[in-house]
């Protein structure tokens, strides 16, 4: 399976160690997820993955209580998901996830990054067969934890494979199963660090350092936008 999520997700925390939008774009996730499913996590998979998504980063249970919150205020904004994907420098793939209130600021943008990096948006479903959606756990190694237990214990929760990297189990099933791993950790009494939905490339590309520059260069201006929730790739 191809890691390259890892690399962005490392390249991504690291800017937004940097920025003081990672809280709002956390909080946006959670009131969208509020809204469509429901202010309890335990009913709403996709809230408790926002929730996650969000302690994970850190985000004061204040800040997370108050995006629930917004969720049900009269004065709440409407927010549309929105996916793109295109072409990017060197020939990457770019899957983008957006969550906006203006879908017409939100295109324009998209297309201005992908432009003038030399790319091009494509239609909307043109790299779905290059990617998976997958639900991903990451948990601490411990010697309290015996993986092939756990590995039993979880293939009737929708359990695809497991990963050891750098003293952590990463564990991957399909997205639409989220909630019965994420009730099956639990039961197990697994403390899960990270929760997320991803977009994994089935294929991945390695670039050179120097196209990567020119990709990062891309990547960052994209995921400095407000409208901006998640920048997948095929870098391997």
């Amino acid at each position: 399976m191809g890691r390259a999520f890892e690399y962005r997700r490392a390249a991504k925390e690291k800017r937004w160690d940097k920025m003081s939008k990672v809280f709002p774009k956390l909080a946006k996730a959670i009131t969208i997820a509020a809204k469509e499913g429901g202010a309890d996590p335990d009913l709403n998979a996709k809230l408790r993955t926002a929730i996650h998504s969000a302690k994970a980063e850190n985000m004061p249970k204040d800040n997370i209580d108050a995006a629930i919150k917004r969720a049900t205020a009269k004065e709440s904004e409407n927010f549309t998901e929105i996916l793109y994907e295109g072409k990017g420098p060197h020939g990457v793939l770019v899957v983008v996830e957006c969550a906006t209130d203006n879908s017409t600021r939100t295109v324009a943008n998209v297309k201005a990054y992908f432009n003038k990096a030399g790319g091009a948006v494509v239609p909307t479903g043109s790299f779905e067969f290059m990617f998976s959606r997958k639900a991903v756990f990451e948990f601490e190694k411990t010697d309290a934890i015996n993986i092939e237990e756990i590995e039993l214990e979880l293939i009737d929760a929708g359990l695809n494979e497991i990963e050891e990297h750098e003293g952590k189990y990463y564990l991957y099933s399909d997205y639409t199963n989220f909630g019965t791993m994420t009730k099956a950790l639990d039961a197990l009494r697994i403390e899960v660090e990270k929760s997320s939905l991803q977009r994994i490339p089935n294929t991945t590309v390695s670039f050179t350092d120097e196209q990567l520059v020119d990709i990062e260069k891309m990547l960052d201006k994209i995921e400095e936008d407000d409208d901006i929730q998640a920048v997948f790739t095929n870098i391997a």
